[in-house]
């Protein structure tokens, strides 16, 4: 008896599952299609963008800065564990890592945590207030009303946070450099220019873009899936996080592995 309603239990769980990402699907293509067939919200998403993106920068800014300076004491540390001076070139090496990889993931995990919860709740209030049936009744899609803006403000926020973050995290490795390592301040930033590439500000850029896009999706399909009250509210808040890490880490992946096969 047991088996058989953990079996169904399972069964509810993989329905849910797919259920989920369907309506995910659906929402990316309602976005793009109602970014084009209706006027576009220019004011709202110059709202969404402050929102995001200004209100961000400080967080940013601070999580860079210090992720920097972490990798600059851990790596000279262990560098010249193994090969006295050699922590000279650590400039590089940080400069390499938040470029590439660290300044997008971890700005996007920022904002999955801060901007993807308050979506998530604010929709999922909407929702269970039947604010959204409102909106119906007025004739206006909630997907062209809250989602489009919501969705170019992440897209267009996302690059320019990273692009801050890329800053701010050799400038903390820089700063380690000439306070503790006695690093000369013009070498550690000559070297941590002559190791980056046009591709790799572009491959960073482009991640940006998904994670802006992903972290508003995810986020606005669990704030629509909403049920329940304020308990269903904290329910979507907590999963669109979740879901928003993982599908960031998860893409991060993918989108690594598509940028070299075509060559950025």
């Amino acid at each position: 008896m047991s088996d058989g309603i953990e079996k169904q239990d399972i069964g509810k769980r993989i329905e849910t599952v797919f259920q989920t990402i369907g309506e995910f699907v659906i929402l990316v293509g309602d976005t793009i299609r109602f970014t084009f067939t209706h006027p576009f919200p220019v004011r709202a998403t110059i709202d969404q963008m402050v929102r995001i993106g200004v209100g961000s920068i400080l967080v940013s800014m601070i999580t860079s800065f210090f992720t920097g300076m972490v990798m600059a004491l851990q790596l000279s540390l262990a560098l010249e564990s193994k090969m006295s001076g050699i922590s000279q070139f650590v400039g590089a090496m940080v400069s390499k890592a938040m470029v590439v990889e660290l300044s997008p993931v971890l700005t996007a995990l920022v904002i999955a945590g801060r901007i993807g919860s308050a979506i998530a709740a604010e929709i999922g209030t909407m929702e269970v207030s039947e604010q959204i049936d409102a909106l119906k009744t007025l004739n206006t899609n909630p997907v062209a009303y809250l989602v489009v803006p919501r969705f170019w403000a992440g897209v267009l926020s996302l690059p320019l946070l990273t692009v801050i973050a890329m800053l701010m995290g050799i400038l903390g490795g820089g700063f380690v450099a000439m306070t503790v390592l006695n690093i000369n301040a013009l070498a550690y930033f000559e070297r941590s220019t002559m190791i980056l590439s046009v591709k790799d500000f572009s491959g960073s850029l482009i991640k940006s873009v998904f994670f802006g896009a992903s972290i508003v999706l995810v986020a606005c399909t669990t704030g629509f899936k909403t049920k329940g009250g304020a308990d269903g509210v904290g329910k979507s808040t907590t999963l669109a996080v979740v879901m928003g890490f993982m599908l960031i880490l998860i893409g991060d992946y993918f989108i690594t592995i598509l940028l070299r096969m075509i060559g950025l």
